[in-house]
């Protein structure tokens, strides 16, 4: 019988990925429902010590794969002992972070095991009738959003965009079960080899992690129309974001688009600048906790989206609203 919802943590250079916690966390809300436990799966080498940190997230048992082979990621030593585990444990459900390593082994191990994957998820849920797997996800461009079931294989998997989940609240107090595995791994099943690991230089910003986005859609009229929007978040500590035109035209880098082919953000305040809200950048940002729209148009969906709308010009709104800003900080100093 398949029974309890597993996770594969996500690691790179030992450092267990923030995606791995929000999985946690919404797999314990999953397994609530169903009546069963969260299972993590950490994979790596000398890793063992980073078992705990799951259970402070959420984790009721803790499965340890440190093997050499392991040590950076490689396709095949990862699938085989994802298999491995699979075969061995049963479980109901089983998670991935829609990452590079995620979007790679995912299929992989859903091809060994002959079962269903939906991949880039938004949304997951338990039917109350059935107890399937509800996988949400955008379809056709977008256009749509469409919920996935798979009825007669186990597991049921999924790969979830990294950002769409909350963060569990961490309990150092939380108690589980650490389980050392031996997935018959050896350096044989090493079918490439890693000459050198470089690092690079230039630092990626993190959009996913910043509290306040200011972002930047087709009403920002190119590249310079950016520059008004980073001193506004240089004044509110903020970063800048984009939706994709300013991507795919070539005004900022792809590192900052939010959106179903960009990243998946919930800062504490988004401010969407000529942005009029499309699905697909609404799947990005609408559990932003407050969101500001500043447009011409009253009527796009971004306007009924937000919390506060701002109708006008946005080239003559964000500088004046940075200057205020700056006005309001200069005076609470000299209070």
């Amino acid at each position: 019988m398949n029974k309890d919802i597993f996770v594969i943590v996500e690691q790179r250079a030992g450092h267990i990925q923030k995606v791995s916690y929000e999985l946690i966390g919404e797999a314990t809300k999953l397994a609530a429902d169903l009546g069963e436990k969260v299972v993590a799966v950490l994979l790596g080498s000398n890793i063992a010590s980073q078992a705990q940190a799951l259970i402070n997230y959420g984790a009721a048992k803790v499965l340890v794969v440190d093997n050499p082979v392991l040590e950076h990621y490689t396709t095949e030593p990862y699938a085989k002992a994802i298999y491995y585990i699979i075969k061995k444990f049963s479980p109901n459900i089983v998670l991935y972070g829609a990452s590079s390593i995620g979007r790679d082994v995912a299929p992989r191990v859903a091809g060994r095991v002959h079962t269903g994957l939906t991949a880039d998820c938004t949304g997951l849920a338990i039917d109350p009738e059935t107890k399937l797997l509800m996988m949400t996800r955008p379809a056709f461009g977008g256009n749509i959003m469409a919920t996935i079931v798979c009825r007669n294989y186990r597991p049921q998997m999924a790969t979830v965009r990294p950002g769409v989940m909350a963060m569990p609240v961490k309990t150092i107090s939380n108690k589980g079960e650490i389980i050392n595995v031996d997935a018959g791994l050896s350096m044989a099943d090493m079918n490439v080899e890693i000459m050198e690991v470089v690092e690079s230089e230039q630092k990626v910003v993190d959009i996913t992690e910043a509290k306040i986005l200011v972002s930047g859609g087709r009403g920002v009229g190119g590249a310079e129309g950016y520059e008004p929007l980073r001193e506004l978040a240089e004044e509110l500590g903020g970063e800048v974001s984009s939706s994709r035109i300013g991507v795919d035209s070539g005004w900022i880098e792809k590192s900052r688009q939010v959106g179903q082919t960009g990243k998946t953000v919930r800062p504490n305040l988004y401010i969407a600048c000529g942005i009029s809200g499309a699905i697909q950048h609404l799947a990005g940002m609408e559990d932003s906790e407050f969101i500001i729209a500043i447009n011409k148009d009253e009527t796009c969906p971004m306007m009924k989206l937000a919390d506060l709308g701002i109708v006008g010009d946005l080239k003559k709104i964000v500088p004046k609203l940075t200057k205020a800003i700056d006005v309001y900080r200069a005076a609470q100093k000299e209070l």
